[in-house]
């Protein structure tokens, strides 16, 4: 054999050789990428930070008990993928059968987890602030602050918090605050007020939002069944234009504060407070609590109506009796506390 035909034989085999190292290279590559990691336990995650380089992300999926792949292979799939100098800050999921691929579109992609908090319709203040409390992992910035300090803290120095915040669930994200959560919902309640005042009945008697805000409040305490809002709003609005008193427990019963131990005395009826629409006419001077979507739309629009008084139906449905008259109401009363005795009687049936 001739030295040229030598010398192209030998380029030809190394020719092939690197063919097959690449295409075994390749495999194995390609194997990593999309073979699920090992290490990886429920409920771990990985906490990408600001500042953090490709490299200290790594070494954090490392110490998350991740093993598969060299970091070069890592960097080789970051720049396919186009995560290379584009992790998103976030708290991830690590979740198992994860890839190495999926893990690092994720964090491109900014698919970080998100938490939840629901504000509760009818919690008052103090129920929102010892929820917002024990949230994790809700940073606290406010735990120090009294309701004035808050309410300063938010831009709304001066305004009573009773009220101010929409009860619905708000997404999160580690590293967000609990001022900040507070701040969307107090946005939320303006916005949801505004949209509700404007569209208010023409002979409503309140006077402004702060009124229906506050007549929003007792109606969301007072309504046991969702589509019975109206009506009580109805009731309410109603005893407003005459000059009748609410007498509204829910109010007397916030006005108590912690004294209140589960039931009213009938001193409590007639001991005068801010709050008592036993012993003063109008709407107490702020809401008692977190009214809804739906209890502000019913404030603001009340059923049409003659009723004057409601009771509940005493058989633990959480509906009301209406009545037009005190007589008629009376007998309401009678048949209420009738059932509610019959319920306390009747035995305790076991399982």
């Amino acid at each position: 054999m001739s030295r040229k035909r030598r010398i192209g034989v030998f380029f030809v085999f190394s020719a092939l050789l690197a063919g097959a190292v690449a295409y075994v290279l390749w495999q194995r590559y390609a194997g990593f990428a999309d073979q699920p990691v090992a290490g990886i336990e429920a409920g771990e995650t990985l906490l990408v930070e600001r500042g953090d380089s490709f490299l200290q992300v790594l070494r954090k999926l490392r110490a998350a008990g991740v093993r598969d792949g060299h970091d070069l292979e890592w960097q080789l799939l970051a720049r396919q993928t186009g995560a290379a100098g584009k992790l998103q800050v976030g708290e991830y999921a690590l979740r198992p059968g994860a890839t190495p691929r999926t893990l690092l579109v994720a964090m491109r992609d900014g698919r970080i987890i998100s938490y939840r908090f629901t504000i509760v319709e009818g919690w008052n203040i103090r129920e929102l602030r010892a929820a917002l409390a024990r949230a994790t992992p809700l940073r606290q910035e406010t735990t120090q602050l009294d309701d004035a300090a808050l309410m300063k803290a938010l831009g709304h120095e001066g305004q009573h918090p009773e009220g101010r915040f929409l009860p619905e669930t708000y997404q999160y994200n580690r590293g967000d605050s609990d001022l900040k959560l507070l701040k969307r919902a107090h946005d939320a309640m303006a916005g949801a007020l505004d949209q509700a005042w404007s569209a208010r009945a023409a002979d409503t008697p309140l006077k402004n939002k702060d009124e229906a805000l506050v007549l929003a409040s007792i109606v969301e305490k007072e309504t046991g069944i969702a589509s019975e809002r109206p009506q009580i709003a109805g009731v309410f609005s109603r005893r407003l234009k005459q000059g009748m008193l609410l007498q509204t427990d829910p109010t007397v019963i916030y006005g108590m504060g912690s004294s209140y131990a589960g039931n009213i005395r009938r001193r409590d009826l007639t001991t005068d407070t801010p709050y008592n629409t036993y012993t003063r006419t109008g709407l107490p001077p702020t809401p008692i609590a977190m009214p809804g979507v739906d209890a502000l739309r019913a404030a603001t629009n009340p059923a049409p109506g003659d009723a004057l008084f409601f009771v509940a139906v005493g058989d633990g449905s959480g509906r009301h009796v209406f009545s037009r008259t005190l007589g008629e109401h009376q007998a309401a009363v009678r048949e209420y506390v009738q059932r509610y005795r019959q319920r306390q009687a009747a035995p305790v049936s076991s399982q």
